[in-house]
């Protein structure tokens, strides 16, 4: 949710973040014709660029920023400024998947339908031998 003061406001997308991923920083500096800068713990300092009515940046918050809130602070050309909050998560990169066993244990589903089909293929015959069988007595 942008935090808005000044007639500025400031979003972070997405607000809760892993360390090493990217995000996206729009603002609102009123008149948005020039840049303003976007500056948090979590990343630095990073220029924002006017774009569609909005002032835009992207930027990669660091692999190693601790998990934590962190402010991040728009600062616009004509004075008025936002604030807003952006979480970075502490979860782990797996190097691999969860060791689950590579599904030599998993049942194969097709497995039941074949034998039933076959069982139901030889009760037919067999039925249709006996009726044959009895018609000729």
């Amino acid at each position: 949710m942008p935090a808005y003061a000044d007639g500025a406001w400031v979003e972070v997308n997405p607000s809760s973040i892993q360390a090493g991923y990217r995000v996206g920083i729009r603002g609102s500096c009123q008149e948005n014709l020039n840049d303003a800068i976007a500056k948090s713990d979590a990343f630095g300092e990073v220029k924002m660029a006017p774009e569609h009515g909005f002032v835009v940046a992207a930027v990669t918050v660091p692999a190693k920023t601790r998990p934590g809130d962190y402010k991040v602070n728009l600062s616009c050309k004509n004075g008025s400024s936002a604030t807003t909050t952006m979480y970075v998560l502490g979860m782990d990169h797996p190097s691999k998947g969860p060791a689950t066993g590579g599904g030599g244990t998993a049942r194969d589903a097709t497995t039941p339908l074949a034998v039933t089909g076959a069982g139901v293929a030889a009760v037919v015959a067999g039925l249709g031998l006996l009726v044959l069988r009895r018609r000729r007595t």
